[in-house]
């Protein structure tokens, strides 16, 4: 495992501003989330890779590594 990459991740809901931390896979992107608040399926914001991306509090580990996903 790379040292100095977090893995957690608070997502928030745009739509109900629902929060969950979750943990980020670590070679992969994370193109849908189900909020867990109102259901509604996030995707990434146009230009972002992921969810994590869009509406989490840490980037995802291949862009904290300065990878593309």
């Amino acid at each position: 495992m790379t040292t100095g990459i977090e893995l957690k991740s608070t997502i928030t809901c745009p739509e109900c501003g629902h929060k969950s931390l979750n943990e980020m896979p670590i070679d992969a992107c994370q193109y849908f989330y189900d909020c867990e608040g109102c259901g509604a399926i996030l995707k990434p914001i146009e230009g972002d890779c992921c969810v994590y991306c869009s509406f989490g509090d840490v980037k995802c580990p291949p862009i904290q590594e300065g990878r593309s996903c």
